[in-house]
């Protein structure tokens, strides 16, 4: 039984299930507070799957914990918890601005940020990030990207206008389960706007793909001149991870 009370018996789970307890198995150990941020997620709120969970913060904190960013902008905070994972990777004078566009996650949100080991280093905010984060003025080493499917065409440009050159950028659920590939989702708006943004940073020539794994995507804003070629992305896994570089910048 994992740590979240999830009962895994070989045979009775689906294999991408399993292959997921087995990766969280084998994944540094969740901090108590995150554990706790987390099943109340899932107890207190409606969606508590959009949290990030062990695996995916964990993969969250290691690419700020390499990237050694100063700045950090998140657009869609829902619980807190993948901006607690980040923050908690962050140097003391790191700070991490997050934008929650739902206010009713608010009354939930803040609370859990304000008590966290993290508090100082996270500056939670309720509004549209497309239009308040420009407003900050400040120039961002790392953005992470998980706010409404429908528009992340809009926040990914404004996400390249606030980012340094050399900085990067995390897009999530670029695969959205699979419902990129499935006809059945054609009508949906958030299925057609992830394949509507996905074929936007293909044709984007500021942007070269580097790689994919998992359930995410990301993107460097560089000065290199070429691109890079893409290699495979693994399906069998619900974390999707599309890396890709800015080699160009027009802002």
């Amino acid at each position: 039984m994992s740590r979240h009370g999830d009962l895994h018996i070989p045979g009775l789970q689906p294999p991408e299930d399993a292959l997921e307890a087995y990766v969280a198995q084998h994944a540094s150990p969740e901090d108590d507070y995150l554990y706790r941020l987390y099943r109340a997620t899932n107890i207190h709120t409606i969606h508590g799957r959009m949290a990030s969970g062990h695996v995916q913060g964990q993969l969250l904190k290691m690419l700020v914990a390499m990237l050694r960013p100063q700045r950090v902008l998140e657009v869609g905070t829902f619980s807190g918890y993948s901006a607690l994972c980040m923050a908690a990777a962050l140097p003391p004078d790191g700070r991490l601005y997050t934008f929650e566009v739902n206010d009713e996650m608010e009354d939930f949100t803040r609370p859990w940020i304000a008590q966290s080991p993290w508090a100082q280093q996270v500056i939670f905010t309720i509004g549209d990030a497309n239009v308040l984060a420009p407003r900050l003025g400040i120039t961002f080493d790392f953005a992470f990207i998980d706010g409404d499917k429908r528009t992340y065409i809009e926040t990914y440009e404004m996400a390249m206008r606030v980012l340094r050159l050399g900085g990067f950028m995390a897009v999530d659920n670029t695969l959205w389960d699979g419902h990129v590939i499935d006809s059945a989702y054609d009508h949906d708006a958030q299925t057609v706007g992830i394949r509507t943004f996905n074929d936007h940073v293909l044709a984007d020539p500021r942007a070269a793909h580097l790689g994919a794994k998992g359930d995410r995507g990301i993107a460097r804003a560089g000065a290199a001149a070429q691109k890079e070629a893409s290699t495979p992305v693994d399906t069998s896994s619900s974390l999707i991870l599309l890396l890709l570089k800015i080699v160009a910048n027009t802002y």
